[in-house]
């Protein structure tokens, strides 16, 4: 699995001219599955981002996770993070098809909820405007197969 986190002070998923989801303060996560990827690949994902340190404590230090900062998640599937860009045309059979990408999905944001975390999140497949307010700017890059 790879991921985008970027800390952000708010964010939100338009479709079809309506929001779909929004967040304030916490992360919007782009999330892209590849083929090999397993339930196990995708808790251990999910822990991670969830306890990441990169929020401001009471001396300015990024310390605190986003429970302690009292933060959201936007949750975007994003199947380009698999692009292979070894030409100018980038090509995207390096993602995993739906059947695989769409119940992982799924199930990370289930275990960011079962942390006690509100998950607001875009639409599989969708046409997708996302809309975000940076905080830092703070971008983390996950990419489990390293």
């Amino acid at each position: 699995m790879r991921a985008v986190v970027t800390r952000v002070s708010s964010a939100s998923v338009t479709i079809d001219g309506a929001v779909e989801g929004s967040i304030e303060k916490g992360f919007l996560v782009l999330l892209g599955v590849g083929p090999q990827d397993t339930e196990a690949v995708c808790d251990k994902l999910a822990e991670k981002i969830c306890n990441l340190r990169v929020f401001e404590d009471e001396n300015g230090k990024m310390n605190l996770n986003l429970e302690q900062a009292g933060g959201e998640l936007m949750v975007v599937s994003q199947f380009t993070l698999y692009a292979d860009t070894s030409s100018r045309r980038p090509g995207f059979s390096g993602a995993a098809k739906p059947d695989l990408a769409i119940p992982l999905y799924e199930r990370f944001m289930d275990k960011c909820r079962e942390r006690g975390f509100r998950v607001a999140h875009g639409q599989f497949g969708a046409d997708m405007k996302v809309a975000s307010v940076n905080d830092g700017p703070v971008t983390i890059l996950y990419d489990t197969e390293n």
